[in-house]
């Protein structure tokens, strides 16, 4: 599929760097003047070259995967894809798509999905992830623990050594029920990472917000490393009242990192990872 990549300049570093690839060492890679919306929508562009004609589709929510919901629905108007059906991860995504004329459906008549491409607030050298700064944790999970392939789509200021070091929020949903007890609860559990938990609220009024499914959302910070993941989310899961969070631990297929030297995609090949690197003057002629 041939792809249109946005405009911008380049310059001649001081002092170029090699890219690591899988396979051999890549030319230098000049430097360009990109913000993190134009990372954002590198990445996003490069996921939907993934997408075919006849597909099920996972739709992210967020300000990424926006930028592939946006370039699939082109790609339907221009015929370049076809039969497309569209699964969104929230009622945002939904009226999105809806306004783009993707044809939509859901789980329950369509429970396994081709595809599915999202974003990511934290990914690990694992490609671990941390979701739900947005609020949709619940039905993106859903979603994607559906879908064959998984590409998540970041710029890379998004990358961290581990889960919780951008010291930003690991969300958990939980019902209203007593959300103080649960909030309590949920800190008791990593009092040995230095945690702290508020309940989210909404900027304009400060009340608490609501999910999609009607449910609160604790956003827990972290000082230290948390440890072992899958014991980590045992242990919140076990807890009565909580009903997901917002660790995805070992569903991202692949990762699509937009960096300022240019895009590396890290991909899983059973139990290693495969890593490859484009320079952007790569990106503007394809791949």
């Amino acid at each position: 599929m041939a792809v249109t990549y946005p405009h911008f300049e380049t310059h001649q570093p001081a002092e170029p760097t090699n890219l690591m690839v899988s396979s051999a060492a890549s030319p230098p890679c000049p430097s360009v003047a990109l913000t993190q919306d134009d990372l954002k929508k590198i990445a996003a562009y490069k996921a939907v070259e993934h997408v075919k004609s006849g597909m099920v589709l996972g739709l992210g929510t967020g300000s990424t995967a926006k930028h592939a919901v946006d370039r699939i629905a082109h790609l339907i108007q221009q015929g370049t894809l076809k039969d497309i059906i569209g699964i969104p991860t929230s009622t945002q995504t939904h009226e999105q798509a809806l306004s783009l004329n993707i044809p939509l459906s859901d789980l329950d008549s369509h429970p396994v999905i081709d595809l599915a491409i999202d974003g990511a607030d934290e990914v690990d050298p694992e490609l671990n992830l941390v979701k739900g700064r947005g609020g949709s944790l619940l039905r993106e999970k859903m979603i994607e623990s559906a879908s064959k392939k998984f590409i998540v789509i970041v710029d890379e200021s998004k990358m961290v050594k581990h889960i919780g070091a951008s010291r930003l929020a690991m969300p958990v949903e939980v019902i209203p029920f007593c959300w103080n007890h649960s909030l309590r609860r949920l800190v008791d559990l990593f009092t040995d990472s230095g945690c702290v938990g508020e309940l989210r609220k909404c900027a304009g009024n400060g009340e608490a917000y609501v999910t999609d499914n009607g449910n609160y959302i604790i956003d827990l910070y972290f000082e230290r490393d948390i440890g072992d993941l899958n014991e980590a989310s045992d242990a919140i899961l076990r807890l009565p009242g909580i009903v997901e969070h917002g660790m995805f631990i070992g569903l991202a297929s692949s990762v699509i990192v937009a960096g300022v030297d240019g895009v590396t995609v890290k991909t899983k090949v059973g139990s290693e990872l495969e890593v490859d690197s484009f320079c952007y003057n790569d990106l503007r002629n394809g791949f």
